[in-house]
This record gives structure tokens, sequence and C-alpha cells, in this order.
């Protein structure tokens, strides 16, 4: 495993054994994480094995390897190999339904999955902020293993920073991602035509509003959790209809900012209508006594996907017999129009436009 070490100069020279609780040496001025757990010495090796190897342990995973070879094929003749990376700031860094730690697993695999593969393995970079406490630390690092072994994937690599006090968020946490796609599934935003039909898996916005009333900073609290999941069983649900043509997790900007995504690239037009999007009421309930529209909420489990228009009806009944998609909907269609038409259920029409700025930051 390849986990690099600073060299910085070390200031701190107490003991640091076992900072888990797992010895009853462990000196108390040693329970946050300091500089020196970034100096590439013992510290900085106790904490990986301490916190980071003892839960992503695993055949693979070798702390003391500058890189490892993994056990892939890339001769076989009918996969190719899938390549992703993202990084994770959101704050808190625990909130209902999960932390940045199973986020960042869910981001990553779920990038893999809307473009058609299985993922396989990950990298991890940690950036730790001086004073973070390490039982958080831990407590975000354990709800991320337990993300990778529920979406199937390894962690094979990663590398450790810490930053001066006040110089981060706590935690960020960047991931890569490789995994393998059958040749037979194309997909893509070049495939899309007019008359295609648009599913989205389930209600959106629970993200974006659970870690907004995670932070209490409007006074409010609701029982609003985030979405975050491993979206895989979704798309392999559909890859066996010869008429999808795309699939994307609307995580920053939303569903709406989807939208716009697939009207730049193929110019076609798109129309949504209000009343057959999901979406759960008490996070109606937020946008409305805060002014955010829940169609450019992040979403951390959801897929949107567009299919053939004969299709979708089998598609979405594909999608309801899963735990995960039983509200699915089809929520629009591709036009020959030249925006992105919001039909309101009073007949109006409504324009959304591309997310210019982010209403709710760091939530992913």
């Amino acid at each position: 495993m390849q986990w690099v070490h600073d060299e910085i100069y070390l200031k701190d020279t107490t003991l640091f054994s076992n900072i888990c609780g797992r010895s009853n040496k462990l000196n108390n001025a040693m329970d946050y994480v300091s500089l020196a757990h970034g100096n590439g010495g013992r510290f900085m090796r106790e904490l990986i094995e301490d916190v980071f190897a003892h839960h992503l342990s695993n055949p693979i995973l070798n702390i003391q390897a500058d890189a490892v070879q993994l056990p892939f094929d890339a001769q076989d003749e009918d996969t190719v190999l899938m390549f992703t990376t993202d990084g994770f700031t959101v704050q808190p860094l625990e909130f209902p339904g999960g932390s940045i730690g199973s986020l960042a697993v869910h981001g990553t695999v779920n990038d893999l999955a809307v473009a058609g593969a299985t993922p396989l393995y990950l990298s991890l970079n940690a950036i730790i902020e001086e004073g973070l406490e390490v039982a958080l630390l831990e407590r975000v690092i354990a709800n991320l293993a337990e993300a990778a072994n529920a979406a199937g994937v390894q962690v094979a690599a990663g590398d450790t920073k810490v930053v001066g006090r006040g110089e981060g968020g706590g935690l960020y946490l960047a991931t890569t991602g490789i995994g393998r796609r059958l040749k037979s599934i194309d997909i893509g935003l070049n495939r899309i035509r007019e008359g295609d039909s648009i599913l989205v898996s389930g209600p959106i916005g629970d993200h974006g509003i659970a870690v907004l009333l995670a932070r209490e900073q409007f006074g409010l609290r609701g029982d609003v959790r985030s979405d975050s999941a491993s979206v895989l069983p979704l798309t392999q649900t559909l890859h066996g209809f010869s008429g999808l043509r795309f699939m994307r997790d609307p995580t920053r900007g939303g569903l709406a900012t989807v939208l716009n995504e697939i009207h730049r690239a193929t110019g076609l037009g798109v129309r949504i209508q209000d009343e057959a999007i999901p979406v759960r009421d008490p996070v109606n309930a937020v946008c409305e006594m805060l002014g955010y529209d829940p169609l450019y909420l992040a979403c951390e489990g959801r897929v949107v996907a567009v299919i053939a228009e004969d299709q979708a009806e089998e598609a979405l009944h594909a999608w309801r017999a899963l735990g995960d998609g039983q509200d699915a909907a089809i929520v629009g269609r591709l036009t020959s129009d030249q925006h992105v038409i919001l039909e309101t259920e009073l007949g109006g029409e409504r324009l959304l436009e591309e997310l210019e700025d982010d209403p709710l930051p760091r939530i992913c």
C-alpha cells in the first residue's frame, strides 16, 4: 500500500502507542491528531496501523509497499478499465445517514456505477487538520470501511497528510476508483435521442437537507436522513435494457444541473413535470421555509437515467422492485425545445436555468 509520509520537523516526542484506546499507555495529550502524525515517523505509522489499516485490512492492502499490483487481468477482451477520482469536504463530518467516510465511498463507486462499471478498488487520501479528535477520525474511517465492504470494493492504496490548526476543515478525503465495464454496455450523452424518457430512482434533495439540518444554522431540526448509498444495484438493473442511453448521479447541483448538462451536450430540450418529481414532505417544508429549490439540491444515492420511451415503464418497474428504487418515477422527456422546462401543476412553465451559486457549500 502506498501511504506516503511527509518529512516535517518532529515537535512532539510524547509516546504515541495504540492511539485508539487499545492500550493503557495512551497519553491523554495524544487523544487528538497533531502535526507529528503527519511527519513520516512513528506517530504517522501508528496512526495508519491503528486506525486506517485496522479497519481497512484486506489481502491487497500493504502499508509497507510503495505500490501494489491489482489482481485484475487487463487483457480481458470483454471488459475495459474505468477510472475516476473525487474529493470530499462536507461539514459537519458526521450527519444523519452517514459521514464524510461513507460519502467518500459512495461518491466514488457511484461515479463508476453510472458509467456502467462494476467498482473494484479505491485509493484513499486523508488530509487531517491538527486538533481533530482521534475518536471522530476512527468513527469516520470505520464508517468508510463499512460502506466499502457493503459496496464490494477494497481500499488498495492511500496517503495521509496532517495540516496545521486552522488550515483545513477537520478532515478532507480524496478517493480514486477503478472498475471494469463490459464492452457491450454502450451508454453516454451521445446516445440520447428526442423522445427519450427521463427517470429518477427516488426522492431528491435528501442529502442536501440532511446536511443543512445537521449544521443547525437556522435553529431547525428534523429527521431527514441523507440518501448516501451505493447505486450499483440500480444501475446494474438497467444494463439489460437495449434502450438505456445515459445515467448520472445528481450530486452537487442536483437534478436540474444534470438536466442542463444533457441539454448542453445534446442540443435537445428537456421537459419535466413538477407533480411527477419525488420529493419528501420534510424536504419540501425546509425548502419552502428557507427558500431552497429541491431541484438543485444534492443527492448521494440517486440515479438519473435516460432510456428509450418504449422501455421506460418496464425500467421503472424494475427499479421499483428494488428497495432503493421503490419511489422511482418517470419525470420527463427529451424534446425539440431549446430549454430545460418545468411544467407546473397549474399548467404553467418555469425555465430551469443552470446553477451559478452553490446554495449549500461543502455538502459533499
